[in-house]
């Protein structure tokens, strides 16, 4: 570094300094500045985006009460244009509830598949796994419904999956494998949310007691 013997030294080699790189310095203060305001305008945009799709998912699940018709119709040109966003999901999920109240199990069954496919997050995927599964119980798709919940899931899902699991084995006449699998929902604080749970065990446990005793009568 050069060391300037007299403040005339150096107010000559500033002014050099200057004439050499002035231009430079000044494009990139105008240039990082120009970065700042568009990188503000591109949050700012962004932000706008977020809240039309928001507003126009607000719309779009308000019409699913009124209209019918127009609700599937306008859900899916929703999804289709939105299917980058969570709001895809969502908007899968409530045409799958719509299909299950008519019992269009097959139609519940492709927008909980697609939901779970688009799914943005843990917990609508859990849900997504968890409606997905008791479509499959209801078209007595059995082994498809215990692979659905064989994926993995948030921790906060365990009770449901083995009470819908306990449900499936049941269906299937594996008892066993059904109070193995109500005990474990239960171990996993599943009666906070299924009051019904222990009922379900409790049926359980006199259905094999009955056929105990039958046995030992014949």
């Amino acid at each position: 570094m050069e060391i300037y013997q007299t403040e005339e030294q150096q107010v000559e080699a500033i002014k050099s300094y200057w004439e050499e790189n002035g231009n430079m310095i000044i494009a990139g203060v105008v240039l990082g500045f120009s970065g700042f305001i568009g990188f503000n305008l591109y949050k700012d945009n962004k932000l706008d985006n977020e809240l039309a799709v928001s507003d126009s998912y607000q719309t779009l699940i308000e019409t699913s009460e009124t209209d019918k018709a127009a609700f599937s119709q306008n859900a899916e040109k929703f999804i289709s244009e939105n299917a980058q966003t969570s709001y895809a999901s969502l908007t899968a999920l409530a045409l799958a509830k719509e299909a299950a109240a008519n019992k269009d199990w097959s139609t519940a069954a492709t927008q909980l598949t697609a939901a779970l496919t688009s799914a943005p997050s843990g917990g609508i995927k859990g849900i997504a796994s968890m409606r997905l599964a008791r479509v499959q119980i209801q078209q007595e798709q059995y082994q498809k419904a215990l692979a659905t919940l064989a994926k993995p899931l948030p921790e906060a899902f365990i009770a449901a999956v083995e009470e819908i699991r306990g449900d499936v084995y049941l269906l299937q006449g594996k008892k066993e494998l059904a109070r193995n699998a109500y005990q474990a929902a239960i171990a996993a604080d599943g009666l906070a949310n299924s009051p019904s749970l222990q009922m379900k065990l409790d049926d359980l446990a006199i259905a094999v007691n009955l056929n105990t005793t039958v046995s030992v009568v014949k």
